[in-house]
């Protein structure tokens, strides 16, 4: 069976907003906790704890290099994200295209007055 992701676990996780600019930071390679600390400007422990959000909700994992920690993107959870958003992105168009319709026809109706 294929990887699901739970939509709520991923919103309620990219919520706050430091965690999203840790998914931000991550978006260009793996980077340690420390690398995080110091991009971010914040207290490690703080960083720890939004990392274990992130990796809780299966939006990071853990890739442990000797004494240190590597936190990376994975992959699926966005995929899914993006084919969820792609279901709303159809239904908008169709909705748009329906209205673009409407709105030719109450211009040749104007025009025929």
């Amino acid at each position: 069976m294929g990887y699901t992701v739970d939509m709520k676990t991923l919103w309620t996780a990219l919520m706050e907003p430091n965690r999203l600019h840790i998914v931000e930071l991550l978006r260009d390679g793996p980077l340690t906790v420390g690398e995080i600390t110091e991009r971010l400007a914040i207290l490690q422990p703080q960083v720890s704890k939004h990392l274990k959000v992130l990796s809780e909700a299966d939006i990071v994992e853990v890739l442990p290099q000797a004494n240190r920690r590597i936190y990376k993107l994975r992959r699926e959870p966005f995929q899914e994200l993006e084919t969820w958003l792609h279901s709303f992105h159809r239904l908008w168009e169709e909705r748009f295209d329906r209205l673009d319709d409407y709105l030719l026809e109450i211009q040749a109706d104007e025009q025929q007055k």
